[in-house]
């Protein structure tokens, strides 16, 4: 159990002998650095119930705190707030009941306990991953992991767009120019080689529109009759009625496309449980829709058209049916959000990972959710985000200015070599371990460099930046972790003895870390609570900056007291774990030599 846990149930002890009440809610928070203590409890919501000076409540917990719990030894009070100190016998048994824990921080998921699915990812066929799905894969897999360590079971899914008007256009370019070429005889990936015609076909767009213009047509009037977009229209229609030739190709495209997806997955260290593709899920939902107006919860209009009045909850008027029956995306994705819990009965909740441009649609797919009587449609959660931007600017992939996934970690790899060669920190390594390495550093550089940040707030992603050695960076936090490794390889004696509370006495460095330390599975809780990477992004680098001021202050193999030693290293070897478990929630491999 978290130390404020426990302190909680020392605490309403307190109240309920002292006073004779109970608090809906104790409010802990950790004591200032100014301060002497551990813990603080903020004293002013007792204040509505109990009517007396804050000091002297705060008072009269903490003497009754001390005298009746095991795990106080003294306390202060600041105006209305109680800094509470925690003995260090408390630290020393919580450490020995973990530094064998492997799973430290983790929940079990309960047997029969309801899943999460986590949706990321998601993108179009008709080009590769770019910066922004970058973000996006990163978040959504980092909330996958941080919901399972904090103890329920999660599906990692995506939905993958292979289908619509873009994907024509691709299909149609490649029809006009291709000649046949594959990935093979290009020697490019599939992925890569299908943006390359969705490019083509842009090109060719914007030259007939031109010419349209030149001829007296409006520029509106150009963009809707430019012949090229008219045939990439009629090759969706024939996609939709079965046509052998246009699913032939289609079907041809997108196979290149998802071997080359699956590529850079891999290479950035993602993967799903299952998948959902837009050409199985555009005609789910109608069904439901039916179901809806017999239940008035849809309504429909003269011209045969359905719609949803959200008025009364502050939204609009929302159609989820088109007058000729075809449906829209809303229809598609309250179809499929179904679709999910009819093939995993357990899910309780789903968690969509998509940028916050989609605010709006998210609020009212939940609430139609909701409203048709889904219970879990209460556990519905939009990870909204905001775009990643590069100090060169905006991207736009169907102008070919994207900045492409696979290339963006190559080019991480690159800063990373760059920056270790001028340091000079890898000398000794061969070759094949120098590659490897970058490739670590330079993809930790950049998965901590997103993560870090609250997944709502824009991003200006600096690559040299990112992988600095030194502040609040991935390869400054993988290096703390390398020298830990270090100093256990040196420590040539036998530190697997438990040691009690008689055998320590705590240095004050000694004692924050461990503070530090007890945070991380009430870290974990609240990072799967708030869908937030950076909480665990931050609380290691909290933990690495307090490991480092241990490390300078403390002997740790140069002690001559050997109980000091061997606490040392265990307490080290500790901190390198939890380093390594936090860092595996956000989804970077940390080096063991570096």
């Amino acid at each position: 159990m978290a130390l404020s846990q426990i302190l909680t149930t020392h605490i309403e002890k307190a109240i309920t002998a002292l006073f004779g009440i109970t608090l809906d809610k104790i409010e802990l928070q950790g004591t200032r650095r100014e301060f002497e203590g551990d813990i603080t409890m903020v004293i002013f919501p007792l204040l509505k119930q109990v009517k007396s000076n804050p000091v002297a409540l705060g008072t009269k917990i903490g003497e009754y705190l001390v005298e009746h719990s095991d795990i106080v030894e003294g306390f202060n009070v600041v105006s209305g707030f109680l800094n509470i100190v925690i003995s260090d016998t408390y630290y020393i048994n919580f450490f020995n009941g973990v530094k064998s824990d492997e799973t430290f921080g983790f929940v079990t998921p309960e047997e029969g306990g309801k899943a999460a699915m986590v949706e990321f990812a998601s993108p179009n066929t008709n080009k590769p991953l770019h910066l922004g799905h970058v973000r996006n894969v990163l978040l959504g897999y980092s909330v996958a992991e941080i919901i399972k360590a904090s103890g329920k079971k999660v599906y990692k899914t995506q939905i993958v767009n292979d289908r619509g008007i873009h994907i024509c256009k691709s299909m149609l370019a490649y029809k006009k120019l291709g000649s046949g070429e594959t990935p093979e005889s290009a020697g490019i990936k599939g992925d890569k080689l299908v943006g390359n015609y969705y490019v083509a076909f842009d090109k060719a767009y914007k030259e007939e529109i031109s010419q349209l213009m030149a001829d007296g047509r409006t520029e509106e009037e150009a963009k809707k009759n430019a012949p090229i977009l008219l045939e990439a229209q009629d090759m969706l229609r024939k996609w939709e009625a079965g046509d052998e030739e246009v699913v032939k190709l289609w079907e041809t495209m997108n196979g290149w496309v998802y071997k080359g997806f699956d590529e850079t997955y891999e290479n950035i260290g993602v993967d799903f449980d299952s998948y959902y593709y837009e050409s199985n899920t555009y005609l789910l939902g109608k069904d439901v829709v039916a179901d809806g107006l017999a239940k008035g919860v849809f309504e429909k209009d003269p011209d045969g058209s359905v719609w949803i009045d959200l008025t009364d909850e502050g939204l609009d008027r929302k159609i989820v049916l088109r007058s000729d029956g075809t449906a829209v995306y809303m229809t598609q994705d309250i179809g499929t959000a179904i679709q999910r819990v009819k093939d995993n009965s357990d899910i309780g909740g789903m968690v969509y990972t998509v940028g916050n441009e989609q605010d709006y649609h998210f609020k009212v797919l939940f609430l139609i959710l909701k409203k048709l009587g889904f219970d879990w449609a209460d556990s519905l959660y939009h990870l909204s985000y905001g775009m990643v931007d590069l100090p060169s600017g905006k991207m736009k992939s169907r102008e070919g200015t994207v900045v492409d996934a696979d290339d963006l970690m190559s080019e991480m790899a690159a800063t990373a070599q760059n920056i270790a060669e001028e340091l000079g920190k890898l000398d000794g390594y061969s070759d094949e371990e120098r590659a490897k390495l970058y490739k670590i550093i330079g993809l930790g550089a950049l998965k901590y460099y997103i993560l870090k940040v609250d997944p709502k707030k824009r991003i200006l992603f600096n690559p040299e930046e990112s992988v600095d050695f030194a502040g609040n960076t991935g390869p400054f936090i993988q290096y703390t972790y390398a020298r830990i490794q270090s100093l256990l390889r040196r420590a040539d004696f036998d530190h697997s003895v438990t040691l009690q509370t008689e055998d320590v006495t705590l240095h004050e460095k000694e004692k924050e870390l461990l503070k530090q330390l007890a945070q991380y599975p009430d870290v974990i809780q609240n990072a799967a609570a708030g869908h937030s990477p950076a909480l665990i992004a931050n609380y290691t680098y909290d933990l690495v900056k307090e490991y480092n001021s241990f490390y300078q202050t403390v002997p740790v193999l140069g002690t001559e007291v050997m109980n000091e030693k061997i606490f040392r290293i265990q307490l080290s070897k500790k901190v390198g774990e939890t380093i390594k478990s936090a860092f595996a929630l956000l989804g970077i491999d940390v080096p063991e030599r570096m």
